[in-house]
């Protein structure tokens, strides 16, 4: 079993750049691929980005495509996602989600085993 925590979420202007991070823990960190998620109120959780074991393969949503980049340090068991030209829609709840499935990048929050407990992010326009 690992164990996720977010940080790095916190209240910024329109066109600011920010990077998430999630440290993992209890677990072999290379045995998954990971993932980013975005939640709001009221709807469920969005794909945003996912990475597999070794950092050669990612997948991104439309909506964050040339603007977020997914990377992982293995050696320090931790994942990242650094946003650029954030706007108010990408304001929510951010988790990160680990996959025991290393080679795969899936946007469906149902194949992912772990969850962290979210780090907020609000950008003002």
């Amino acid at each position: 079993q690992v164990e996720l925590v977010e940080s790095g979420g916190r209240a910024v202007q329109a066109g600011d750049s920010l990077r998430l991070s999630c440290l993992a823990s209890r677990g072999i960190f290379s045995d998954y691929a990971m993932g980013w998620f975005r939640q709001t109120p009221g709807k469920p959780s969005d794909f945003v980005a996912a990475i597999n074991w070794i950092g050669g393969g990612t997948l991104y949503a439309d909506a964050v495509k040339g603007r977020f980049t997914i990377s992982r340090d293995n050696n320090r068991n931790t994942v990242y996602l650094h946003m650029t030209n954030l706007t108010p829609d990408d304001s929510g709840e951010y988790y990160c989600a680990a996959d025991y499935r290393p080679g795969i990048v899936a946007p469906e929050p149902r194949v992912y085993d772990y969850w962290g407990q979210g780090t907020r992010v609000t950008v003002s326009s």
